[in-house]
C-alpha cells in the first residue's frame, strides 16, 4: 500500500518548472546526468527539507527522465514520500550498513544506480564544491568512463530569481518573523533571564502568525545582549537582562524552508548617545540603498550607496551589506558587496544585513529582507526601523 503524500509546499507543476530550468542548463553545458548532493537545491527540487544531509545522499536529474530519482538513507526514505511530489518508485533507501562503513557509503549506491541505469559513459555533473575530495575521487574511479563535470552554483543560480509562489512564501515567513520581534518587545525586561526570552520568541516562531505555523526553528537564532553586543553570532545564556542593557536580536521565521529574517536593536530604558546616532546614520544609509534596489542596478551599487550614505554620519561598516536569500540562509552566489556586479532582476531576494560590530563590546543591528520589484523594491517586513525602546 502507498503512503499517502504530505501537504506539499508548492505543487507539482512548480517542481516540474525548476527542473526544466535546470536541465536547461544542463543541455547548455552538454551534462547529461546531475547529481545534486546540497539540501537547499535538493529541497528546491523536490519540497524535501527534512534533516538528513549529514550522511550521503543524492538526486539524480537526467535529460531523459522527467522526474529525479531521490537516493538517501534508507530510514529517511518515508520523509522524501511525505514530503516531495516524486513517485514512491523514484524514492531509493540505501540499508544503513553503509553508515560508518570505511569501505562503501550511500555515494557507492549513486554510483550503482548510474552503471545500473546505463549512463556510465556519459557526461555527468556533480557539485563539486560541496564534496570531500575522497566523495570526487570515488565517483571518478568507479566511473572511469565517463566524464564528470563540475555544476557547482549551477543550481543555485536559477534559484536566485523566485517565482511569485516562492515570494509568497517568503511573505508568510516574514509575518512569523514580525510576529517573534514583536514578542521579543514584550519578554525583554530587566531582571528575565535571556534563556527565558529566547524560549519566548522561539516558541511564537513556531506556533507562526495568521494561520500559518512555523515548519521550523532555523539554528540561525541570535541574541546578543550587553556587554556582548560586539558579536554577531553568538546565543543566548543564563544571565538576566538590566537596566540600560542594549540587546541586538537577528532570527527568522520559516515557512517550508524558505525564510525572511530581520535584526533588530532593543535598548532598556534610554539608549546612549552613541547608539542613537549610529541608529540614526544607518536607517539615513539603508534608505539610501533600497532607493538603489531596482532592476539593472548591480549588487555593487546597493552596497555603495549604503556605505557612502553611512560614511557621512561618520561610520563605516567593514563587512558586506547583504546576500542572496530564500530556500534556507544563504544563497551563495550574490552578495551586496562593492566588488559585486551582479545584475538585479525582478524577483531576486536579498537579506539587506546593515549589522555592523564596531568594537568588542558594541555593535549595532538592523536588516531587512528585501525583493527586487519591477519598480523598485519590496521589504517583507512590515515592522518600523526604530530603535526599539523597552520601558518597565
Amino acid at each position: 500500500m502507498a503512503m499517502p503524500k504530505g501537504p506539499q509546499a508548492f505543487p507539482r507543476t512548480e517542481y516540474l518548472r525548476r527542473l526544466s530550468a535546470v536541465k536547461s542548463e544542463m543541455q547548455q553545458r552538454g551534462i547529461d546526468v546531475l547529481i545534486v548532493t546540497t539540501p537547499q537545491n535538493i529541497g528546491y527540487l523536490t519540497g524535501y527539507t527534512a534533516k538528513s544531509a549529514y550522511v550521503p545522499q543524492g538526486l539524480i536529474v537526467s535529460l531523459k527522465d522527467e522526474e529525479p530519482t531521490f537516493i538517501l538513507r534508507r530510514m529517511d526514505a518515508p520523509a522524501a514520500i511525505y514530503q516531495t511530489f516524486l513517485a514512491h518508485n523514484q524514492i531509493i533507501g540505501y540499508p544503513e550498513g553503509l553508515i560508518g562503513n570505511l569501505e562503501r557509503d550511500g555515494f557507492d549506491t549513486i554510483v550503482d544506480f548510474l552503471l545500473d541505469s546505463g549512463v556510465a559513459k556519459r557526461r555527468i555533473g556533480l557539485e563539486e564544491k560541496f564534496l570531500t575530495p575522497q566523495t570526487i575521487a570515488k565517483f571518478k574511479s568507479r566511473l572511469p568512463e565517463a566524464s564528470i563535470d563540475d555544476f557547482s552554483n549551477g543550481v543555485s543560480w536559477i534559484r536566485l530569481v523566485k517565482s511569485d509562489l516562492e515570494i509568497a512564501v517568503m511573505r508568510e515567513a516574514a509575518a512569523i518573523t514580525d510576529a517573534g520581534m514583536r514578542r521579543a518587545q514584550e519578554v525583554v525586561r530587566p531582571g528575565v533571564r535571556e534563556a527565558d526570552a529566547a524560549a519566548e520568541i522561539i516558541s511564537t516562531l513556531a506556533r507562526g502568525a495568521n494561520g500559518k505555523v512555523g515548519t521550523d526553528v532555523h539554528h540561525s537564532f541570535f541574541l546578543c545582549a550587553s556587554p556582548r553586543t560586539g558579536t554577531c553570532h553568538i546565543k543566548w545564556t543564563e544571565e538576566t537582562f538590566r537596566e540600560s542593557s542594549q540587546v541586538n536580536l537577528e532570527f527568522t521565521g520559516v515557512r517550508h524552508g524558505y525564510v525572511s529574517p530581520l535584526m533588530r536593536t532593543l535598548s532598556i530604558g534610554k539608549p546612549s548617545d552613541r547608539l542613537r546616532r549610529i541608529h540614526e546614520g544607518e536607517v539615513a544609509a539603508l534608505e539610501a540603498a533600497l532607493l538603489t534596489v531596482k532592476p539593472g542596478a548591480t549588487c555593487a551599487d546597493v552596497a555603495t550607496a549604503f556605505k557612502n550614505t553611512l560614511r557621512k554620519h561618520g561610520f563605516e561598516k567593514e563587512s558586506r551589506c547583504g546576500y542572496a536569500i530564500g530556500l534556507d540562509w544563504l544563497e551563495p552566489t550574490a552578495s551586496l558587496k562593492e566588488d559585486d556586479r551582479t545584475i538585479l532582476q525582478p524577483n531576486m531576494t536579498f537579506h539587506l544585513m546593515l549589522g555592523n560590530w564596531i568594537d568588542e563590546d558594541f555593535g549595532y543591528s538592523l536588516s531587512e529582507t528585501i525583493r527586487v520589484t519591477k519598480g523598485g523594491v519590496e521589504t517583507f517586513s512590515k515592522l518600523p526601523r526604530e530603535l526599539f525602546e523597552i520601558h518597565p
